[in-house]
């Protein structure tokens, strides 16, 4: 008789063997509320101004010192199916707003958090979930009330006005700086907005970081700045018109292979002297054309390059085709794929273009100041490589932030003075309600504690006693009292000018309360064996995104 094999029963029968199964309260929900925390543990403690920093080291060994959320969660390869849809919201978040990713994940794990201790409770999730669908959309309601009177009527291009708003997102990546960034990245941000401000677009804000020097030092150049040196001797014209061709400014073989059968000693001299002839005659249509300056996408010959210094041409080599492009958009010009006479309407221009050597670097800065200028530059001056990368993320939030504010100008007081109120308001609302959901309603409220709470913490202060005088003060009818981290007192926002925009807030609470309910109502896992072979969805290393 044939050994008898114990048969699997079950789901396990249905299932393909290596899969896992997990279901029930204790297995999957409580296990996936318990990643999610993890994950918001994480970015909570780089929460606002005084946030700690975190070394992230990724796949391929590069260091990220930031205590920015969204670079956190993205360099982090989270594994965990639940904690992955808090990361997606929080990318949700950079790609919508550009700041506020932390907000969105904190929150959320916050949120989760409740959820558990009410599981325990006894009270079934499709109930929290009924609970914190009512309390968000209460929350939105409030938010609408609490926002600043005539702060929707703006003007984008009032340098106050947008340093106002982006104040508190710079400050929370590089608290005490944001004094010297806003302005830079307002002025950056106001140069290169459109007529119709709805049309910003952030690509035209450009970072250059460059080691050496301080942050003093850090300034703003309408135009570009070209990490290299220009080609050749010429390194300054003004007032210059540009020609720029993508393939390069070099003689090209031929397609076809041909021989030529060469009988005597001049013949030889002349088939070389053509080609010269060749190029001279090139760089002479370009050099007639008007252009003073030539910029190319390729390589640069020797002899075409001896023939552009006889002309007195300078030439600029642009190797990535996203700088050309946006080196076309800075100047106007259209770029043309081979080298030949261009029309006068191809030519760009520029106010001047100069090799400048900065902190031992030399770049090339390509000013265009009159006319439709629509790049402008901020040059990132800093000791260390991770302190550029971070300043930079500050200046991306920056830009970002305005992006947002041409949509939409409207602001909430912030240093968790809205949180507060929210929080007081919707706890008054949870006792309206009947049935089992008012409990999710109640930690909903209790959830904007964590604002508050972290961002004292966080500044090494005691955050009972500043959530208590913050609950009494609003509870007082000053609703716009919120914590002044540097002296670790309740101040009125209004006085210490700390204003978050509406839409971050919103957008942040929204994601955050979908993510946690998306969680919520998952209640069984079932993983398949992993396949093997390479991953999916890895790119090889050194590729760029684009």
């Amino acid at each position: 008789m044939v050994g008898f094999s114990m048969q699997p029963y079950g789901i396990q029968s249905m299932l393909k063997e290596g899969h896992r199964h997990l279901s029930g309260l204790d297995e999957a929900v409580l296990k996936n509320i318990e990643a999610c925390k993890q994950l918001s543990q994480i970015t909570r403690t780089s929460y606002g101004p005084n946030g700690m920093n975190k070394m992230v080291i990724n796949h391929l060994d590069k260091l990220f010192v930031t205590n920015d959320a969204g670079t956190i969660v993205n360099e982090l390869e989270v594994q965990h199916p639940a904690a992955k849809l808090l990361v997606l919201a929080a990318k949700a978040q950079q790609e919508e707003i550009g700041d506020g990713a932390n907000l969105t994940i904190s929150f959320a794990g916050e949120l989760l958090q409740g959820a558990e201790e009410l599981i325990r409770m006894g009270i079934h999730p499709s109930e929290i979930v009924t609970g914190y669908t009512k309390a968000i959309n209460k929350t939105i309601e409030l938010l609408e009330e609490l926002l600043e009177e005539g702060s929707e009527n703006m003007d984008v291009r009032n340098k106050d006005e947008v340093i106002l708003r982006m104040r508190s997102a710079v400050a929370s990546k590089q608290f005490g700086l944001e004094d010297i960034l806003c302005p830079l990245i307002a002025e950056g941000c106001i140069q290169v907005c459109p007529k119709n401000p709805a049309n910003f677009n952030v690509d035209n804000v450009r970072v250059a970081k460059l080691l050496g020097g301080g942050l003093l030092n850090c300034s703003i150049v309408q135009g570009m700045v070209l990490k290299s040196d220009a080609v050749g001797t010429i390194k300054k014209t003004e007032k210059a018109k540009v020609a720029v061709f993508v393939s390069g400014v070099d003689t090209t073989a031929t397609e076809t292979k041909g021989t030529v059968l060469i009988h005597s000693a001049e013949q030889l001299e002349n088939y070389a002297k053509t080609e010269e002839a060749k190029v001279e005659e090139l760089i002479k249509a370009v050099a007639e054309s008007g252009a003073k300056v030539i910029v190319s996408g390729g390589s640069v010959g020797e002899m075409a390059l001896h023939f552009c210094e006889r002309y007195k041409l300078m030439v600029l080599k642009i190797s990535s085709k996203f700088e050309l492009r946006r080196f076309c958009r800075t100047t106007g010009a259209v770029a043309m794929l081979k080298l030949g006479q261009p029309n006068p309407d191809d030519l760009g221009h520029v106010d001047s273009v100069s090799v400048e050597e900065i902190g031992g670097a030399r770049v090339t800065v390509v000013r265009n100041e009159e006319g439709g200028n629509s790049v402008s530059t901020v040059v990132l001056r800093g000791s260390t490589d991770s302190i550029l990368d971070d300043l930079e993320r500050a200046v991306d939030d920056g830009v970002n932030t305005y992006k947002a504010m041409c949509r939409d100008s409207r602001f909430v007081p912030g240093a968790a003075a809205t949180e507060i109120e929210l929080a007081r308001r919707l706890k008054e609302f949870s006792f309206k309600e009947t049935g089992l959901d008012q409990y999710a309603i109640a930690k909903f409220a209790e959830s904007f504690e964590m604002i508050p709470n972290t961002l004292a913490e966080n500044a090494g202060l005691n955050a009972m006693e500043i959530i208590s005088s913050l609950y009494a003060e609003h509870a007082s009818g000053n609703t716009k009292v919120g914590i002044d981290l540097e002296e670790g007192a309740c101040k009125d926002v209004s006085i210490m000018n700390i204003w978050d925009l509406y839409v971050t807030k919103l957008f942040a609470l929204k994601f955050a309360a979908d993510a946690a309910c998306t969680v919520l109502r998952v209640d069984q896992i079932i993983m398949a064996k992993p396949a093997g072979g390479p991953r999916r969805g890895q790119q090889p290393a050194g590729m760029d995104e684009d």
